[in-house]
């Protein structure tokens, strides 16, 4: 094995640590840690990381600290890191203990993601970085979907930062096809039911994901109308992480509106319902759930990704999905692209 082939390799086992500590929820700043660290190590000429090594100086690289620098070092003389075995062990119990053999098998049927946020607004990672974990989950499609420009808080994009994130994702897709990035946003549903960004800029995407994000405690009969408004509106294709509740940390609420008649608009518009994975979210809960089964709504079974990892999260809406009786010929994140986009934009 070269020395750049060990380089490469340490970068490898800092990104699965990254990765797998998203995917377990842990703090932030521990993944940005390893992902800062694989960035840097990238970085450096093979030898100059041998040198370093031998002498036990990875530390003087910017960015690599002493848990960083171990991972590092026993990747690069061709061990594997305790951690990263300690990490894997715990990941594959808590699969073994979360096995549900409907819930597996629509987790398999799944080919890409509807829901993920990078850098450009709240998300913690490079497009790069996410297209690259979602190749690694077997995805065939990612839809990228950052904020939209009132919600400032999470640094939404205006339309001229959408545009230029359309220019970055044509030219990756160059790079990574077959795979396919498709164009996206989830757009803030205001307060009257219109959509927050330019009509046109809207028509240009792939996907649009509508959310409400704010005045989450509007008036119950407001809120049903606001929430028909947006998923009449042609150019939503998912209605977003429905309710707004928030299950941990600093809890919410659902909101308060006419589930039947807001899901019967779903429905008739062919406007799918997203099952939000995140586990703060879980949305919808499942008796609205059940009401969307019952009135004919289709779904997407989306992670709301913030970080490489949290793109593994899909397995908890499988398995509410299967719950309620949903197969994977209702769910358009298992459809194939072509097939996908036929909807979207029709």
């Amino acid at each position: 094995m070269t020395a750049s082939d060990r380089r490469d390799d340490a970068v490898a086992a800092l990104r699965r640590v990254a990765f797998l500590l998203e995917r377990a929820q842990a703090s932030p700043y521990r993944s940005a840690a390893f992902r800062n660290a694989a960035r840097t190590i990238e970085k450096q000429d093979p030898a100059r990381l041998d040198v370093l090594e031998r002498a036990g100086a990875l530390t003087d690289l910017p960015g690599v600290g002493a848990r960083t620098a171990e991972v590092v070092a026993v990747t690069l003389r061709g061990g594997t890191s305790p951690y990263l075995e300690q990490l894997e062990s715990e990941l594959a119990q808590t699969a073994a203990t979360e096995a549900d053999p409907a819930a597996a098998a629509l987790r398999r049927a799944l080919r890409g993601d509807l829901h993920s946020h990078t850098e450009a607004s709240d998300g913690s990672s490079p497009m790069q970085e996410m297209v690259l974990a979602a190749l690694e989950l077997g995805h065939e499609y990612l839809a990228v979907t950052d904020h939209s420009p009132r919600l400032t808080v999470a640094n939404g994009l205006s339309a001229a930062r959408l545009r230029a994130q359309l220019d970055q994702v044509r030219a990756l897709n160059r790079a990574v096809a077959p795979f396919r990035v498709l164009t996206g946003i989830e757009v803030d549903i205001l307060d009257d039911g219109d959509l927050d960004q330019d009509p046109d800029l809207l028509d240009e995407l792939d996907v649009v994901v509508a959310s409400v994000h704010s005045q989450l405690r509007m008036d119950r009969a407001a809120m049903t109308r606001r929430m028909i408004a947006a998923v009449s509106n042609p150019r939503t294709d998912v209605l977003g992480h429905c309710t707004g509740r928030r299950l941990l940390g600093r809890q919410r609420p659902q909101s308060e509106f006419d589930a039947r008649a807001v899901f019967e608009a779903c429905a008739e518009h062919r406007t799918a319902v997203e099952i939000n994975c995140r586990p703060d979210r879980l949305d919808p809960p499942h008796d609205l759930l059940q009401v969307a089964v019952d009135v004919g709504c289709d779904f997407t079974i989306d992670t709301d990704s913030h970080a490489p990892g949290q793109l593994d999260w899909l397995d908890a809406g499988c398995a509410r999905a299967v719950q309620h009786g949903i197969d994977a010929s209702r769910v358009l994140t298992a459809w194939p692209a072509d097939e996908l986009l036929a909807r979207t934009r029709a």
